[in-house]
């Protein structure tokens, strides 16, 4: 029997072995231009078998440098871009630094804290009190999103405060007014028979008894 672990190891799995296999044909041929004629078809069965690589912007270059990958890096062919190197294949991306101060509220997350910070530095005073209103509203969807179905605009309003931790003044008497929609969440669904199951079986147990 043929097992694929007596087989060469595939290079690039997704792919298939007839791929690789075509690959190492075409680094076989003599001939220049027959060599880049095939090696094109090569490329274009590919594109079809790796579709989800034209979400990317580039994908004709990645197309050609897993060529080069799986050539191993010895294949002499014309390629529009420039040939990889395995130090640059092999290369990992920077990592990405995280802000690992402690959230003063997760209920908020840390994007509520960095938009206070830049709600305190508008110098335009009307701006500053309508941005205050319009980031306290979001702060009160995202409250309600983990606590219970309605809250105060004034618990909204210190918390928002203790968030500024003093960098923005909380204008006096400000009113937050409804956002259409904000309050018309769906109730959570019971776990054995929707919203309303104790109310129809309420009317259900009412209707036997009469």
């Amino acid at each position: 029997m043929d097992y694929n672990t007596y087989r060469e190891k595939l290079i690039l799995p997704e792919y298939g072995r007839h791929v690789q296999k075509m690959i190492e044909r075409v680094k076989g041929i003599e001939d220049r231009e027959k060599r880049n004629e095939q090696i094109q078809a090569v490329v274009n069965v590919m594109a079809l078998l790796n579709p989800s690589l034209k979400d990317y912007p580039d994908y004709k270059r990645k197309l050609w440098d897993h060529v080069y990958v799986i050539a191993g890096y010895d294949i002499d062919i014309d390629s529009p871009f420039e040939a990889p190197t395995p130090a640059q294949v092999a290369s990992r991306p920077d990592p990405i630094p995280v802000d690992k101060t402690p959230l003063k509220a997760s209920c908020y997350g840390r994007n509520i804290e960095n938009m206070i910070d830049l709600v305190a530095g508008i110098e335009d005073e009307t701006v500053k009190v309508e941005m205050i209103r319009n980031l306290a509203r979001y702060m009160r969807q995202q409250y309600l999103i983990w606590n219970k179905d309605t809250v105060a605009d004034e618990t909204i309003l210190k918390d928002m405060a203790r968030l500024a931790d003093g960098k923005i003044t909380i204008p006096e008497g400000l009113e937050l007014g409804a956002v259409k929609g904000e309050f018309n969440r769906p109730r959570p669904l019971d776990a054995r028979g929707g919203q309303n199951f104790k109310k129809k079986n309420k009317k259900k147990h009412k209707n036997n008894n009469q």
